[in-house]
This record gives structure tokens, sequence and C-alpha cells, in this order.
């Protein structure tokens, strides 16, 4: 029997990257990674990167109304004071709410992955941004300064 498309974790995890990616990078020019916790982004020989956000995606809690995790951890470099910290964790928090929908709650696209071959993304629901939390700011051995902003995504799935 094959599983249904809002239950496939592939499904889920495309569309958070495509929203992050989009927004965060297209839009912001913020550079980005996943999945690797304070490590530095990909970037092109003699280009520095001082800011980024490294995306964690996962677990997802399969339900009627399923939840998945993500961790965003903001980082700068060479930022003595933390005050371009606050601005990329202002920059990150601003797409993870809506200030035009009366519960403040931000919906991100929910999309069938695209087939291997191509196509268009297909919309199959949305993910509400629930539950957002964030650490205090800290810093790592080698300087970089980061805050961690962990929030909750609820979508209704076929499980």
């Amino acid at each position: 029997m094959a599983l249904d498309a809002t239950a496939r974790k592939a499904n889920v995890m495309d569309s958070l990257k495509k929203y992050f990616v989009d927004s965060l990078k297209t839009e912001s020019g913020i550079e980005i990674t996943f999945d690797k916790r304070l490590s530095d982004p990909p970037v092109t020989q003699g280009h520095t990167v001082n800011r980024w956000v490294t995306i964690g995606i996962g677990p997802i809690v399969p339900e009627a109304l399923s939840s998945v995790f993500v961790e965003m951890f903001c980082c700068t470099r060479n930022d003595t004071e933390g005050f371009r910290l606050a601005q990329l964790r202002d920059a990150v928090f601003g797409y993870l709410t809506d200030t035009d929908m009366p519960d403040g709650m931000k919906r991100i696209t929910f999309y069938r992955s695209v087939p291997p071959g191509g196509g268009d993304w297909v919309k199959i629901g949305a993910f509400v941004v629930q539950d957002i939390s964030e650490s205090k700011d800290q810093e790592a051995p080698d300087g970089t300064k980061f805050v961690i902003i962990t929030c909750r995504l609820r979508f209704g799935s076929k499980v």
C-alpha cells in the first residue's frame, strides 16, 4: 500500500528546504546549510562567510495533525558585541511569524516533492509554525556566536 503524500518525510523535508532557500537565501541573501549544526556553509573559494543559518529538520511525529520540529542555528563571526547576531535572529524570526494573520502564526506551503525527472511543485497542504523558542546567545570555541531557534510545525496528514 502506498504512503499518502502528506505522510512522506521526503515531502516534508523538500517543502521546508524550498521555503528556507526561497526566503532566507534568495530573498535575504543569508547563507544556509542543512543538518550540520555549527558547520560553515559551503562557499566558493575566496568568499568569507560571517553570518549563516544551519537548519535541522526532524523529528516528525506522524498523527492526523502531525508535528515536525525544526532547529535553526543562527551563527555569526567577527561580531564582537553580538549585534549582527541579533539582526540575523530577527530576520529568521520574521520568516517564522506572520503579523498579517490574527494569530501571528506563519503558514508555509506543503508540497509534493518534485519527481526526479522534473515537474511542478504540487501544493498538498500547509505547515503552521507554533511553539517558537530560542536559546540564550552562545559562543563556540572558535569565536562563532550563535543562538538556536526551535519551533514545532503542525500539518494535516493521512497516516
